[in-house]
């Protein structure tokens, strides 16, 4: 822009002086400054035309100032490269823009709109199953997986499909059977396969020390009789069983306590077809979930042996043959001799203290006709008995559906629970009602409802039974316990002070762990681990015990940050991490053995410690090969920063690693990509974050070279600075901590809402920077916030 068409702004902009407010006097010195020669009329780049908006009131173009806000605030514009504000310079336009339309939406709040309905995801299915009915399920085997958007599964969750529809009643059939403990025709099974790249040479954690190998299962049975375990062991590709060389001892155990034991031969001349064919009993064991534990005893081996193993993993037939037999599958039937129901935890949740024991056609009753005071006692029996199955479907109702329920409501049930009961009995009956209560509409989709007779576009507050609702799915990804729907029945929920207490019950919680496995578990990527499988050749030391002992180190710093209620930042800066002997190995950590997880202290040369340094973070974002500084920069850009980097053009084409030697360091590779116009400007502000992690390989190995060349770990962030190295890559982010806490606060409050953040809930997070910043930016501060925020409680008409 040259000197005379900058002079005419400005002096028009000194013209533009009227009633309504304007953007305050260093905003506009800004954008004359530094911003107008890309976002004017003429260049309009990313359709962002700012010389235009100049001289009206910030409130009447609230998106286009919060996108500047989120930019300076990374200080991200204007790019690296060209002319920029000072740091005081910076920090006074985003004070004076961010009043005004901090001051606008208080005075006209935007919650956004939530679905009026979200069907529950399989997380939260099975959750809810748990907390309902005590029945711990797996719903990956009954329900397919969810689609994400914006980076959690719990947004698109909107629809019904008739296939989905009938997993749902097939799902439903088979947990009130196994809740109530309802007898079936024949008996019934499951079998559990173990991964096949699970390594069994050592102790799995739970089982005995002296043991090695196999595996743990939680199954429910459903009724007190006898059950038959079956199992299999693992064979090479030349169905032979795997290291069976000498004799081999193999345990069953029930709840920990040792119930049978095998004994596994080499099977001589005669081949290994029948090695397995015996290998299995039958067992006592009553109704309810237990612990089923399979496992080997451990045969004495010499220590010069096992250092002489180079690696840590045996699961490969060709590359690291297994050097004891493996387990391969469980499978469990029955109950034969089924003595019934039992006494579970399922029926004391379903049935109370005080189980109904009515169950057979008539529930014990005679089926000839009555005298007359027979009669009259039949039917006041009957009587009580229609009583209890009300109080049981009124209760499980109010559960079930989240909200009080009335005689209309249990009228839709009652028909389910008479037909079963006059041909099969009490319990039968109980079931039947039950499985309609887990496929209606109020239990698998969360509803909210507005007030009739709103203008659309309405900010209303959603109801203290909603607001129960979304309280238990953000925190615990469940329905609300007797507690929070007492209070919300009684309208005191929505209270500040009653709020607050229920949110720190709540996070206090075991059940608030989903925050560890369901929302970090998403954020973080942790859940793609399972999908991740480095190249045998490069990377011949990864199985699945290393995969899980990565994403349990990430998990237990998370769980460290919510339990203890620490700063959030900790997670960037912690000077310890959790490691087993596996994962410690990996690490080239000494002096850590066994199985079970410790906290371990670092010293300031270590080069672990924080995320961008966890082995399962490093994993997810590299490929199978060699690392990708792409996917690392983008990880961090989205996740850490809060400004994730558009979409290619759909006419960019990817890297076509075929065309680059492979000898070449990765940095050297990416810049033929670089070099390309249509690609630069994007890598130019992807890939700096991501060099700077260069120093960790593909598996999240520390490393000081590559294909012979010392690593440039050379890295930057988008405010333009530069640095090397992982421990540059975190005092940048940690100079600045509300960037970091920023970026968090939004992915809670996407998880929170179960819809993306848009520009207009830039106030809300905002207002959760200044508490969370009050407090420490401790993790308890930010979800308080949130709990209290505008878009958390208030909803939009449509």
């Amino acid at each position: 822009m040259n000197s005379l068409r900058l002079a005419a702004l400005t002096f028009a902009l000194g013209l533009m002086v009227s009633a309504a407010e304007t953007p305050p006097a260093p905003v506009r010195a800004m954008v004359g400054k530094f911003c107008v020669d890309c976002h004017d009329a003429e260049v309009n780049k990313g359709k962002l035309n700012l010389a235009a908006i100049l001289s009206d009131d910030p409130a009447q173009h609230g998106d286009a100032w919060e996108k500047v806000v989120r930019r300076l605030r990374a200080r991200q514009m204007p790019p690296a490269g060209k002319a920029r504000p000072d740091e005081t310079e910076y920090a006074a336009a985003l004070t004076a823009l961010e009043a005004p339309l901090d001051r606008a939406a208080a005075a006209n709040p935007k919650p956004g709109r939530t679905e009026t309905i979200r069907r529950l995801n399989r997380t939260e299915y099975q959750n809810a199953i748990r907390d309902l009915l005590a029945v711990e399920i797996d719903a990956a085997t009954l329900l397919p997986a969810d689609e994400a958007s914006h980076g959690f599964d719990n947004v698109t969750v909107g629809t019904l499909s008739p296939t989905l529809l009938d997993r749902y009643i097939s799902a439903a059939q088979k947990i009130s059977r196994l809740s109530v403990g309802g007898a079936a025709r024949v008996p019934g099974g499951e079998t559990y396969r173990i991964k096949p790249d699970i390594t069994q040479e050592g102790r799995i954690e739970g089982l005995p020390f002296g043991t090695r190998g196999g595996a743990i299962i939680r199954h429910t049975f459903p009724q007190d009789g006898e059950y038959e375990i079956q199992l299999r062991l693992a064979r090479d590709r030349n169905d032979l069983v795997e290291g069976l060389k000498e004799p081999h001892q193999l345990l069953v155990l029930v709840d920990g306590a040792q119930a049978h034991e095998f004994t596994v031969k080499p099977p001589g001349s005669r081949g290994h077809d029948n090695v397995d064919t015996g290998l299995n009993v039958r067992l006592p064991v009553r109704a309810g979930v237990h612990q089923l534990g399979i496992t080997f005893r451990k045969n004495p081996s010499s220590l010069q042996e096992t250092l002489r193993q180079p690696y840590n993993v045996h699961f490969n037939f060709h590359r690291h043959p297994r050097q004891s037999p493996a387990l391969y599958q469980v499978s469990v039937t029955g109950p034969f001799n089924a003595k019934g129901p039992g006494d579970s935890a399922s029926r004391r949740r379903i049935f109370g203290v005080e189980p109904a024991s009515q169950s057979g056609r008539s529930a014990g009753f005679q089926t000839g006709t009555p005298g007359s005071d027979e009669a009259r006692r039949f039917g006041d029996r009957r009587s009580d008995e229609e009583a209890r199955a009300k109080q049981i479907l009124s209760t499980l109702l109010r559960r079930a559906w989240r909200r009080p329920v009335n005689d209309a409501d249990l009228a839709r049930v009652l028909p389910f629970y008479h037909e079963s009961r006059k041909e099969a009995g009490f319990d039968a009956g109980i079931e039947s009602a039950l499985s309609a209560i887990l496929v209606s509409r109020e239990f698998l989709f969360r509803a909210e409802q507005e007030p009739k007779g709103l203008k659309p576009g309405t900010p209303y507050r959603v109801s203290d039974i909603e607001l129960a609702s979304r309280l238990s799915f953000f925190i615990w990804s469940s329905i609300p316990d007797d507690e929070l729907l007492e209070l919300a029945e009684r309208s005191e929920l929505a209270k500040p002070p009653v709020l607050a207490q229920q949110t720190r019950r709540m996070l206090a919680d075991a059940r608030a762990e989903s925050l560890v496995k369901n929302f970090a578990g998403q954020w973080l990527h942790l859940r793609n681990l399972d999908s991740i499988t480095p190249d045998g050749r490069l990377f011949p030391d990864f199985d699945d015990n290393l995969r899980q002992a990565m994403r349990r180190e990430t998990e237990m710093l998370f769980e460290e940050i919510l339990r203890d209620d620490r700063s959030v930042l900790d997670l960037l800066r912690a000077d310890h991490t959790f490691l087993n002997e596996r994962l410690a190995k990996h690490y080239e950590i000494p002096h850590i053995y066994g199985t079970h997880f410790r906290r371990v202290a670092l010293g300031p040369e270590s080069q672990r410690g924080g995320l961008l340094r966890h082995g399962s973070v490093l994993t997810v974002t590299s490929y199978a090969t060699r690392t990708s500084p792409v996917i690392r920069g983008k990880w961090v850009l989205e996740n850490l920063i809060g400004t994730p980097p558009p979409p290619p053009e759909p006419d960019v084409p990817a890297l076509d690693d075929s065309k680059v030697s492979e000898s070449l360091p990765i940095r050297e590779r990416l810049a033929a990509h670089r070099n390309k116009p249509a690609c630069a400007s994007c890598h130019e502000f992807i890939d700096p974050p991501g060099f700077a992690l260069e120093n960790y390989d593909a598996v999240g190995r520390w490393r000081t070279s590559e294909a012979g060349l010392l690593v440039d770990n050379s890295g930057g962030l988008p405010d333009g600075s530069r640095f090397n190295g992982v421990a540059g890559i975190e005092a940048g982010l940690l100079a600045r901590p509300e960037i970091f806490t920023a970026a968090l606060t939004e992915k809670l409050l996407t998880f929170a809402l179960g819809r993306g953040v848009e520009p207009f809930d830039g106030p809300a997070v905002r207002e959760v920077l200044r508490a969370a910043k009050a407090d420490n930016h401790r993790l308890s501060a930010i979800i308080l916030a949130i709990v209290n925020s505008t878009p958390f409680q208030m909803r939009q008409s449509l």
